[in-house]
């Protein structure tokens, strides 16, 4: 059937005004890809991943990767103060970026530093070096741990990371024995931590602290005393905590055995006196002195000790360390050592079943029990600080019984960060 004219133009307008009307319309622009912290689209080049070798230097890591050795001379002095190149450590990881194309170019090297930080090269076009930090949360939290197996795995249990084990350790050195816990005691404590993409990387303060066990109540309260370089941690009357001697003269080992008069012993068979306490740990585990004294005795003890050293403290206390595998750098006869420092490690010479150190103290010739050692404690705070220092103590101690009512163990812990307006002091480690 024939259309007329009008007809026709009639419908050729139309679809002239519908394909005007499509032309028109403004089609949204395609949101850019972000560009990451890194400084360049990593997803338009190729990556190969690899690790920091043994005996690897800048120039030779960047000539492995395909830099030439002028390049990778030029770009080595160009790291200046951004960049230490003597400081690479084997085993870091290394993502070295390359044009897709035959050429295989090497345009970009990332090398991470840490959990937190990696340095950027830039290889081709021009030469050029910057760091880049992923974003870092710091984070207030409260956690209430009783020992059920062990500090770890209780740790854990309550929600909180078990780095924190190394904090507490620092704290109550002088006053609790972490070898010695037992079922029900318990830590409560408010601290900061610092986390990045979800994980906790690092415990910055415990702020306070509360240790119950052994029928007694141990307060940590970390004051910064007007004058002072670093802050310390104070009893809730304003006692140190830091006394004479250290509770335990390593760190991370067990004790195998006790203080006795009647004990059977593990080599000869026979029932002797043993007037110490012996930790055992793993070959290479480093001692520390107790307490700031002088060396009276050092070397080979042919009577069953072998490496051994003897320290003369005050007020009559005497302490000995045996079966070392070795001395630290330095000692000898006559030298003093301060409370914390190394002085040899842990070994098995001497009449020993496995690697151990026999631990030894006497008070005026009198052997003791290392364990029930009643240290003699530092000054306390002087009483000008003490209003200052008992406000602060209790602000921690209001916070910590409103979070404890509130406070849900898991190992995904509710965040109430948000109910407190309470500042902390700076922190200054």
């Amino acid at each position: 059937m024939k259309r007329s004219l009008p007809f026709l133009l009639v419908m050729l307008s139309v679809a002239s005004c519908t394909w005007s009307g499509r032309k028109t319309v403004n089609q949204p622009e395609p949101e850019p890809e972000p560009l990451p912290i890194e400084g360049f689209y990593k997803s338009h080049f190729k990556a190969d991943t690899s690790q920091v070798r043994n005996g690897d230097s800048f120039t030779g890591l960047f000539n492995r990767l395909g830099l030439s050795p002028q390049d990778a001379y030029s770009l080595a002095n160009l790291c200046g103060d951004t960049f230490d190149v003597r400081r690479l450590i084997a085993g870091n990881r290394v993502v070295a970026y390359y044009t897709p194309d035959s050429l295989h170019t090497l345009k970009y090297v990332v090398y991470t530093q840490n959990r937190i930080r990696s340095s950027v090269f830039q290889c081709s076009d021009s030469l050029a070096v910057w760091n880049v930090d992923k974003p870092v949360v710091h984070e207030r939290k409260y956690a209430d741990v009783t020992i059920k197996s062990s500090l770890w795995n209780d740790m854990k249990a309550a929600g909180a990371s078990p780095t924190l084990i190394m904090n507490l350790d620092d704290i109550y050195q002088w006053s609790i024995n972490f070898f010695s816990l037992q079922e029900g005691d318990r830590f409560r404590f408010l601290y900061d931590q610092t986390v990045c993409e979800g994980e906790v990387i690092g415990i910055d303060s415990v702020f306070f602290s509360i240790f119950n066990g052994g029928g007694k109540e141990v307060e940590a309260v970390r004051y910064h005393k007007p004058g002072e370089k670093r802050a310390g941690y104070w009893g809730q009357n304003g006692e140190s905590l830091k006394k004479m001697f250290l509770k335990a003269p390593l760190k991370y080992s067990r004790i195998s055995s006790r203080f006795s008069y009647h004990r059977k012993h593990p080599v000869t068979g026979k029932v002797k006196a043993h007037t110490a306490v012996d930790y055992a740990a793993p070959t290479g585990t480093p001692i520390q002195a107790i307490g700031d004294g002088v060396i009276t005795k050092i070397g080979y003890d042919g009577s069953g000790g072998g490496n051994r050293i003897r320290i003369k403290h005050a007020q009559g206390y005497e302490s000995c360390y045996m079966h070392l595998s070795r001395f630290a750098k330095g000692m000898k006869t006559g030298s003093r050592v301060s409370q914390g420092e190394v002085i040899g490690y842990v070994g098995a010479t001497g009449t020993a079943t496995g690697p151990h150190l026999d631990f030894r103290i006497w008070l005026n010739g009198k052997p003791i029990d290392p364990l029930s050692l009643n240290s003699p404690a530092t000054e306390p705070l002087d009483k000008q600080y003490m209003e200052e220092f008992g406000a602060l103590r209790n602000i921690y101690r209001d916070m910590m019984d409103s979070l404890a009512r509130s406070y849900v163990p898991s190992d995904v812990q509710v965040d109430t960060t948000e109910e407190f307006s309470i500042e902390y002091p700076e922190n200054d480690n």
